[in-house]
């Protein structure tokens, strides 16, 4: 487990050198890895997953209940390892473990540029419920925007609580 929580960490170090997730260089990886191992610790509904390809991580996973029954999703996938389905396996992964705890709801934010991960998420059930408009500053002082977005859980077969069939 150790190992996992330093390749995670190491991931995140690197793909935030893309600009393409919340985290900026340089990456506080101590503080990063105490998250990580507090997430793998955790006796409820936070968790974490590793992408593995041949033995090595390549990508990562996790979840946090920020408020009853609804996850808060983050992942992270090495450029090289991404487009061969394995962001869609730790979604299904995501959505199995939200089941099993109760979760109704999993959630997320992307950057609006990042469109590769808001077609992933998009083609994964997930809808944009909002936008958070210049909302988050960087160091450099530019600010950011962000799509809201979310995946009801449940029956895959069932509708929309607020659909009529």
């Amino acid at each position: 487990m150790t190992e996992d929580v330093e390749a995670m960490v190491s991931i995140i170090a690197s793909v935030a050198e893309e600009g393409t997730i919340g985290p900026e260089p340089p990456v506080d990886l101590a503080a990063w890895a105490l998250r990580y191992r507090d997430t793998i610790a955790s006796d409820g509904a936070d968790a974490a997953w590793v992408l593995d390809d041949g033995g090595l991580v390549v990508g990562s996973a996790t979840v946090h209940e920020r408020t009853a029954g609804v996850l808060y999703l983050g992942m992270v996938i090495l450029p090289e390892a991404r487009g061969r389905g394995g962001g869609r396996a730790l979604l299904g992964a995501i959505a199995e473990h939200a089941r099993a705890c109760g979760a109704h709801k999993l959630d997320l934010e992307a950057w609006v540029e990042n469109a590769r991960a808001i077609a992933l998420y998009a083609s994964s059930g997930f809808e944009v419920e909002g936008l958070r408009r210049d909302h988050y500053r960087r160091r450099n002082g530019r600010l950011r925007s962000t799509l809201v977005m979310s995946r009801l859980i449940g029956d895959d077969s069932s509708t929309r609580p607020d659909q009529t069939p």
